[in-house]
């Protein structure tokens, strides 16, 4: 057994970890996976499996089926694990920076499918796309994070900008500083939208003062705040749609 880190012959990173050749079990199990994958596509593929399969590609030289079933154990589902904080991550025994890496790339890689749609067309009839995307970004966040979609005159996508992070119960924004970034980005509308970690979507009296001050100072330059949206973990809410905007 030795350790190792530089450039494979494919031009990968060697994960640092102590490695030793892939038993023959392990290689066999792992061919068996890949043509059901292949011949079967998501039918019939499990959670554990789905993030078994990615970690060969970042760990060739290890048993990934311990290290997913570990993830799977401590966060609950694949959705979980991949979207789980690095430092969480780094307290999976075996996993390290290729297998978070792998996850990381899977995660942006889903978020940008969902996304793609919403920058061709006009996102105020597209709104369960919306939804969908922002559910996938921010739901499972462990803090509240703040973020503003900018439109153009059509309402189509100009820019989605996380603008801060907070605690698990509050996030500073500065009206101020949103009304500056639409400038700079020749929005003519937002859509406020941010996160709730407890899961409950009901706005705060301070999110309610903070769209009202956002609203105003945006109204001042000609600029219209179409909504202000909170994601929960299973449910979100329209400030528009309860009569709040």
């Amino acid at each position: 057994m030795t350790r190792r880190r530089g450039l494979s012959e494919a031009g990968g990173l060697f994960d640092p970890a102590p490695v030793a050749a892939t038993p023959a079990g392990v290689e066999g199990h792992r061919g068996r996976m890949r043509q059901k994958l292949i011949e079967g596509g998501a039918e019939g593929i499990l959670d554990h499996e789905l993030i078994e399969m990615l970690l060969f590609l970042a760990l060739p030289r290890r048993d990934t089926k311990p290290i997913a079933r570990a993830m799977l154990a401590r966060f609950g589902s694949f959705a979980d694990a991949l979207s789980a904080p690095t430092q969480e991550l780094r307290q999976i025994d075996g996993l390290g920076d290729a297998g978070i890496a792998a996850l990381r790339t899977v995660q942006v890689a889903a978020l940008r499918l969902v996304q793609a749609p919403l920058k061709k067309q006009e996102v105020l009839n597209n709104w369960d796309r919306l939804m969908d995307y922002l559910t996938a970004a921010m739901a499972r966040e462990r803090v509240e994070q703040f973020r503003v979609i900018f439109l153009d005159a059509k309402n189509r996508l100009l820019a989605d900008e996380a603008q801060a992070r907070g605690t698990v119960n509050h996030t500073p924004v500065y009206p101020r500083e949103v009304v500056k970034r639409a400038l700079e980005l020749h929005a003519t509308a937002l859509i406020l939208v941010h996160n709730h970690p407890s899961g409950d979507p009901t706005p705060s009296r301070a999110d309610i003062e903070m769209t009202a001050e956002v609203k105003q100072a945006a109204a001042a330059l000609g600029i219209t705040l179409h909504d202000h949206v909170i994601i929960g973990r299973e449910q979100q809410l329209s400030f528009r749609r309860e009569g709040l905007l």
